[in-house]
């Protein structure tokens, strides 16, 4: 999330600023398309905002204004040609405004990464209110209409104001946006601490105003750097040392207790009158969930259908990438990213901001992976989406028919002191090597047959498989321990034949290929202290056999014929997850090394993954 949207978002050639620059360097002014300036706008406290104006030479006539909110940093110069990232958007023609949240960069105030709602304020709600005021009562040349947008951060930035929109926000495009800070999104899946994540994108927010936050590892592999210090409590008091809040809070608050209910800026939503495209990664690594949830919360008052959903292949933000034609190391070779920014988001904000054309069709637009298709769905779910059971067996196959009687479970033992990586070792920092953007899309055969991880099959497919819609994992399963936790994975699994063998490859490009490739669909992790009660942890019984759901969200997939299903099980997924130490403690942040314990884990009759299938 850190620095990467505002660098897909302005395709790099708009650098965070360092330092405040009130005008910028005359050579890029007289060679951008656009003017520049910089201003500091009041808010109703008396703090001042750092807000960039960039506005196009050739305007002709009153335009409206295209709002962004960012904790990365505003634009230190114009650019000196459009950025394609929102070529389609300039030649409609747009006030384009950057701010910097309050307590970044230039902004003054204390930035908490807080997304309550209060009362009266200040919050994030607020600001961008006040923010939209002084702007359509100041800016020369604006119709006093405004939209807003952005990825990631400032996606979420542009969806809390929905909790309590200004008159003149005419439309607004959430972009990887979060609700729930214990959920599925940054900090937490299912309550599981997101160890490196946090390190690197929390610390990096909090230890140094601007962009000067990174975190230190001691070890090239940082694998072997979290495994080595221990529980989340040592790590912060050894590399953070007091300079991160809200890492401090996420130790303080290890359940789904009042801190993270009092920030779950959703609940304030009511009937929606803000016409909102909502995009999502499908394999998005960082904020796959919380769009969806939007959506969702939206169109339970939704009468004027003005919520719309927008989702593809795509990790984190790579949508707005003009060009994008692969998924990880499988080229689809169909430009799905140019048809989203054209097709899409431009007729959005042109027909609700300039009154031109009609929006986008559809309740769901979704590039479908497999197919390699866009799909238009005028509901959501599917009505011709059936449930439908595929049976773990105790072989290790897969069968859409269930076990019969008798059929035994699969053991392995879980080791915290040698837990199951999440990526291929040695494994970099989330930032700013390229390999963590496209770790959940990753070849799964580097795990396949470790004696942790269970891996179950099916037969090749004598047909297609659609799944459009929520899955679910359904696991029968038991521990040794007192706590544990289950990784679900299901995969999609190439032929061995799916492309010619090119023996002369170059050094390091034969396992590349796609033959016999793992490709994960979906994958998720769930807690078992919180399998019961997500506020009151309660221990598992050591030898019980224990329904265990996983969650596995929305997707839309083509299971190819002669394609193979996988489904892996682990109880470790380190370190984008912390470790359970498979002892309950009352913090597993907390927990002494005296409580990381093996356990056997057995996956037993009855487990299953639901699919919503579409024949």
């Amino acid at each position: 999330m850190r620095r990467a949207a505002l660098a897909l978002l302005l395709a790099t050639v708009l650098a965070p600023a360092t330092a405040p620059a009130q005008t910028a360097p005359a050579t890029a002014a007289s060679q951008s398309p656009f003017t520049y300036e910089k201003l500091m706008v009041p808010m109703r406290d008396g703090a001042r905002l750092e807000t960039v104006i960039l506005r196009p030479r050739d305007a002709k006539g009153p335009l409206p204004i295209l709002f962004q909110r960012t904790p990365y940093g505003v634009p230190q110069a114009a650019p000196p040609a459009v950025p394609a990232s929102f070529a389609a958007l300039v030649k409609d023609g747009y006030i384009f405004v950057f701010q910097s949240m309050r307590g970044r960069f230039g902004s003054d105030g204390k930035f908490t990464l807080s997304t309550a709602v209060t009362p009266k304020g200040p919050d994030e709600a607020t600001d961008a209110y006040d923010a939209i005021d002084w702007l359509v009562k100041n800016l020369p040349g604006n119709n006093g209409r405004v939209g807003m947008w952005g990825i990631s951060y400032p996606g979420f930035a542009a969806a809390i104001p929905l909790a309590r929109p200004h008159p003149a926000l005419k439309a607004t495009s959430p972009q990887a946006a979060w609700i729930d800070y214990w959920q599925n999104d940054d900090l937490h899946r299912w309550g599981a601490l997101r160890l490196s994540y946090m390190a690197d994108w929390v610390y990096s927010l909090q230890a140094d105003k601007g962009d000067a936050g990174e975190f230190t590892y001691d070890s090239v592999d940082t694998y072997d750097f979290f495994l080595r210090a221990g529980s989340v409590e040592a790590l912060e008091k050894r590399y953070v040392q007091g300079k991160s809040a809200m890492i401090t809070a996420l130790i303080e608050h290890p359940n789904h207790d009042e801190f993270y209910t009092s920030q779950r800026w959703a609940d304030a939503l009511g009937k929606t009158t803000v016409p909102t495209l909502n995009v999502a990664g499908y394999w998005d690594q960082e904020d796959p969930w919380g769009s969806w949830q939007i959506f969702r919360k939206q169109r339970q008052n939704d009468p004027n259908n003005l919520s719309q959903m927008v989702a593809g292949p795509w990790a984190h933000g790579t949508w707005s990438r003009p060009g994008e034609h692969k998924l990880g190391s499988i080229d689809y070779k169909v430009d799905s990213s140019t048809r989203f920014v054209e097709e899409i988001q431009a007729p959005f904000f042109r027909h609700w901001l300039h009154g031109k054309g009609a929006p986008p069709q559809g309740l769901v637009n979704s590039f479908q992976s497999g197919s390699w298709t866009w799909r238009r769905y005028d509901r959501w779910p599917l009505a011709e989406a059936t449930a439908t059971t595929l049976w773990l067996r105790a072989d290790g196959s897969i069968s859409w028919q269930a076990p019969a009687p008798g059929e035994g479970c699969r053991s392995y033992v879980s080791d915290p002191a040698n837990p199951v990586p999440f990526r291929e070792r040695p494994i970099s920092p989330t930032y700013p090597r390229p390999e963590w953007r496209w770790w959940e899309a990753a070849d799964q055969r580097f795990v396949d047959h470790r004696p942790d991880v269970l891996s179950y099959v099916s037969a090749p497919l004598d047909a297609d498989v659609t799944v459009t819609g929520e899955i679910l994992a359904q696991l029968q399963a038991a521990t040794s321990g007192t706590d544990s936790d289950f990784v679900v994975k299901l995969i999609d699994v190439f032929p061995d034949d799916y492309e010619k063998l090119d023996n002369a490859a170059p050094l390091g490009a034969y396992p590349r290929q796609l033959n016999g490739y793992q490709l994960p669909v979906a994958m998720e992790v769930r807690r078992g202290r919180f399998l019961k009660s997500d506020v009151t942890p309660q221990p598992l019984v050591p030898g019980q056999v224990t329904a265990w759901d996983v969650p596995l969200r929305e997707h839309d997939h083509v299971f190819k014929k002669g394609h193979r299903i996988m489904v892996q099980v682990q109880s470790s997924w380190f370190p984008v997850i912390d470790r359970n130490p498979q002892k309950f403690v009352p913090n597993i942040a907390k927990a002494a090394p005296e409580d990381f314990v093996r356990a056997e884990q057995q996956v037993c009759p009855g487990s299953k993954i639901v699919l919503p299938v579409v024949r």
